[in-house]
């Protein structure tokens, strides 16, 4: 019901939604003030960057992990890789985004290693293009191992007589790979990734308000993030709140 908030002047000190003002233009006021923010439009094409691209390197990591640990014939040694590459999942970005931020710092363990190298550091978490590629590649890091699951399973319910069939026409391990075990897991893939298009506005939250800074709104700050900081911090309820609509509605028909 609190959606009401976002056709109104919404001010808390008026009490209940009953109390309260009809935004202006019809109550769609909030909306049209919203759609000439430079810096709302700023935050949807930074949503669709970063989520893009965590979909599909979502997708094409944890599949090329699930192909390559299929392939390992020590099972010890398999069962020890996959709960490696799945226990970050289960950390909240609070405990990783601390130790990313110490990591990445400009005094960090990996500057200090870049130096080493290059004699330069970079200021990942200060510059706008290095960060949306840090946010996309932790992400990428952090949910592999639950993809990597999903698609593994796949690969182990696929007949072994198809590979057998493939070996005695000449076919290599490769060629077993390319035309029977790629094309049949393709539906689970397939599957994955549609239930993925419906997060293609959720960039984060946890992860971009715990990395990020005033120095990186341009290229890290998503529509949750500026949604967080029109209501929390400029007080702008009804306009947070028609914002958060009009992403639910398109994430709706995304779905």
């Amino acid at each position: 019901f609190g959606l009401v908030m976002a056709f109104q002047d919404f001010n808390p000190y008026k009490g209940t939604f009953f109390g309260q003002e009809w935004a202006s233009n019809g109550g769609f006021g909030n909306f049209l003030y919203v759609f000439e923010l430079e810096k709302f439009w700023n935050s949807v094409w930074n949503t669709l960057v970063i989520s893009g691209a965590k979909i599909v390197l979502g997708i094409a990591v944890p599949l090329f992990l699930a192909i390559l640990i299929n392939e390992i014939k020590v099972k010890a040694f398999s069962r020890t890789v996959q709960t490696t590459f799945f226990l970050p999942f289960f950390l909240s970005w609070i405990i990783l985004g601390s130790i990313i931020s110490e990591m990445f710092s400009y005094g960090g363990v990996i500057n200090n290693f870049i130096e080493k190298i290059s004699g330069e550091r970079i200021m990942f978490l200060l510059d706008n293009g290095w960060f949306r590629t840090l946010i996309i590649a932790t992400d990428v890091w952090k949910g592999m191992g639950y993809n990597m699951i999903i698609f593994l399973a796949a690969i182990i319910g696929v007949d072994a007589s198809l590979y057998e069939a493939v070996e005695i026409d000449g076919g290599n391990r490769f060629k077993q790979i390319m035309h029977i075990m790629i094309p049949t897991i393709a539906p689970v893939v397939v599957l994955v990734m549609t239930l993925s298009i419906g997060g293609l506005l959720n960039g984060g939250f946890d992860q971009v308000f715990v990395l990020y800074n005033p120095m990186v709104y341009e290229g890290g700050d998503i529509i949750d993030t500026f949604v967080y900081r029109l209501g929390m911090y400029d007080k702008q309820y009804g306009v947070a709140t028609a914002v958060g609509f009009a992403k639910s509605f398109v994430t709706i028909i995304l779905v």
